[in-house]
């Protein structure tokens, strides 16, 4: 067992995904209040910093028969990174890193979608950070779907994605004195969503 995980307990109703509905196909948009958009860097080559952004939106079109006409466009407020220190957070929305002044948007636009396994799918479009655009695939895993108490019908999804900051213009680093940066160049962008059927 890995010195930093947690011991594996039995299953618990907490772990235990719901795939109540079978067919889950139609128009939906992200809810904001059960998403987290999160990010994880390296910190002077010794520990992991994480945050997540809090200002986001998004739509998705879900098709179980045909996963290739599935999309989803997610669009990110770059002011709203949050890491907990408001020092760094400063220097995150500064020019050296995000600029929210002169980018205030990040930008996912799917360009493609291909079922791999039973509830896995990799989402294959295009990034844009400060205005260039990449083209990234996020392997999302479909977490769950269920009818909420509310009369939502609401469709869970976990995804992860490495990028190189500096293919998008983030470059800005300072060399440590015993060899390496102090923020890492590769970043990691997580995806917890959950999405609720457009009415």
């Amino acid at each position: 067992m890995a010195k930093h995980r947690a011991a594996e307990s039995d299953p618990t109703d907490f772990d235990a995904a719901t795939a109540a509905l079978a067919d889950v196909t139609g128009d939906y948009t992200i809810d904001v209040a059960h998403t987290r958009i999160g990010i994880r860097a390296r910190h002077a080559m010794v520990t992991t910093v994480r945050g997540a952004f809090t200002d986001f939106a998004g739509e998705a079109h879900l098709d179980v028969q045909k996963p290739g006409a599935s999309s989803v466009t997610i669009r990110i407020r770059t002011a709203s990174i949050d890491t907990g220190q408001a020092d760094r957070d400063a220097h995150l929305r500064s020019p050296d890193f995000l600029d929210v002044e002169r980018f205030p948007e990040m930008v996912f636009t799917s360009t493609d979608v291909e079922q791999t396994d039973d509830d896995t799918y990799q989402v294959t479009g295009d990034l844009t950070i400060r205005d260039v655009t990449r083209p990234v695939t996020v392997e999302f895993a479909m977490t769950g779907s269920a009818k909420d108490p509310f009369g939502n019908t609401r469709v869970g999804f976990e995804g992860a994605l490495a990028i190189k900051r500096s293919e998008w213009g983030l470059t800005w680093n300072t060399a440590l004195e015993t060899g390496g940066w102090l923020v890492s160049d590769r970043i990691q962008v997580e995806f917890d969503v959950s999405v609720i059927r457009a009415a």
